[in-house]
């Protein structure tokens, strides 16, 4: 899945910015999410692409997974963008809230994404952080439980 979320990532700052984003994707365990693999996708890739429409050409976007000491795993995406004032952040998983209403005609959207996170995140009993500092950036980050992480499955040949 992270593979897929970079190469979507690559193409769509490709597109939106013509000095691009700085990407980075670490991976600190390799390991395997239960859950529904394209609701898992579509809410790893949405966090992602956020991130890079939020972003300035020439910003960094840090993607990365790791399973936490106590077993549950973080699929997290940090932004050098313009970050977000600390009243809107309870409200951006609502239907259609936006912050800036022509920032979103620049970016387009819809105003579903964070929405769509959420739910998924709620299906797969998955925790979604979101940390922000205006002038700085922000971090959203999904947490799942650690019933839903195992140790990746090597296949031998």
């Amino acid at each position: 899945m992270l593979a897929q979320c970079e190469d979507e990532g690559r193409g769509l700052s490709g597109r939106l910015a013509p000095l691009g984003h700085r990407l980075s994707f670490t991976i600190d365990a390799e390991s395997e999410i239960s859950g529904a693999p394209t609701e898992l996708q579509s809410a790893m890739s949405n966090l992602l692409s956020n991130a890079i429409r939020y972003t300035p050409g020439g910003g960094e976007v840090a993607v990365s997974w790791r399973v936490l000491p106590d077993g549950r795993g973080e699929y997290a995406v940090r932004d050098t963008g313009p970050g977000i004032a600390a009243e809107h952040i309870p409200r951006l998983t609502e239907r259609f809230y936006r912050i800036d209403r022509s920032r979103s005609r620049e970016t387009g959207g819809t105003g579903l994404g964070l929405a769509i996170v959420k739910h998924i995140a709620q299906r797969h009993g998955t925790e979604l952080r979101i940390e922000s500092n205006v002038g700085k950036g922000s971090r959203f980050a999904l947490v799942f439980p650690a019933a839903r992480v195992r140790e990746a499955r090597v296949l031998v040949k």
